[in-house]
């Protein structure tokens, strides 16, 4: 098996859900997202949603958080991971047009 380390990023994030770096699993492939965290680029308060999509259905990790301005909001870190398997993604939407950037670090096991 290889592992790969890679990061996966999205800007100006809007109102629709948008996986993060269009990244989806590939078909033989598990990957462990050790970092994710989504910053809040507007000049007001935003609020977040985090989804986990198994290529079908979005599971919330997180629903309507608030983002103050300038700051950020981290999901995944630390001793906090989460696994994902073939065609599996993780998406993130804002209340507020072009208003968040998200980051993505992974490990890819194939």
């Amino acid at each position: 098996m290889a592992n790969t380390f890679g990061r996966k990023a999205s800007r100006s994030v809007g109102t629709s859900l948008t996986a993060i770096g269009s990244y989806t699993v590939a078909a033989a492939t598990t990957t462990t997202v050790i970092g994710l965290s989504v910053a809040n680029i507007s000049g007001a308060t935003i609020e977040v949603d985090v989804t986990h999509n198994d290529g079908t259905n979005d599971t919330y990790l997180i629903k309507g958080a608030p983002v103050l301005p300038g700051g950020s909001l981290v999901l995944v870190g630390g001793d906090q991971k989460l696994v994902l398997t073939t065609n599996d993604s993780v998406k993130v939407k804002s209340n507020t047009a072009s208003s968040a950037d998200a980051f993505m670090s992974i490990l890819e096991l194939t």
